[in-house]
């Protein structure tokens, strides 16, 4: 008996795809890198690995733990390196997946996060979400759903670009 699948798909066997786990590891400057550890703490369950403070109080370097990634963190000290929030938006997102993208984002906006788009079924075969954090960063949290060709996304994104808008 022939499957009904459509080509170039197969199941998923995972939530976090393994090519995703631990790529890169962001270090990100921030207004207030204490209470920024402190809100990935309560809205994303970041576990803080290690904190480093000047004699000020500011965080000079910190490393927290989200979906067991390491992301590096700490005050903002210019002019090389400026929050997002000064200068009115950030040119990064970051990306972490998750087991339930849903759940996340409900406990992100409770927590305060902005929701600039709530979870939805994208074409590349994942579950998104996207959030402003209060220090201006912008995190895109995914679950995997299907895994696809890169022959199928392509397709799936050509159909999604020539359809109108709804």
């Amino acid at each position: 008996m022939g499957s009904t699948r459509p080509r170039g798909l197969t199941m998923t066997t995972t939530a976090v795809p393994e090519t995703y786990r631990n790529a890169v590891i962001a270090h990100i400057m921030i207004e207030g890198a204490r209470a920024a550890i402190d809100f990935y703490v309560e809205a994303f369950g970041a576990e803080e690995l290690f904190c480093l403070n000047t004699p000020d109080g500011r965080i000079l370097h910190a490393e927290i733990s989200v979906r067991g990634s390491t992301i590096m963190l700490g005050d903002a000290e210019g002019p090389l390196f400026s929050a997002p929030t000064p200068v009115g938006g950030t040119n990064v997102a970051l990306h972490v997946y998750v087991d339930d993208v849903d759940a996340l984002t409900q406990r992100a906006v409770a927590a305060g996060a902005e929701l600039l788009q709530a979870p939805a079924d994208q074409f590349h075969g994942d579950r998104t979400a996207m959030l402003r954090d209060p220090h201006g960063h912008v995190w895109i949290f995914l679950t995997h759903l299907e895994d696809l060709t890169p022959d199928e996304i392509a397709r799936r994104a050509r159909k999604m670009m020539s359809s109108p808008p709804a």
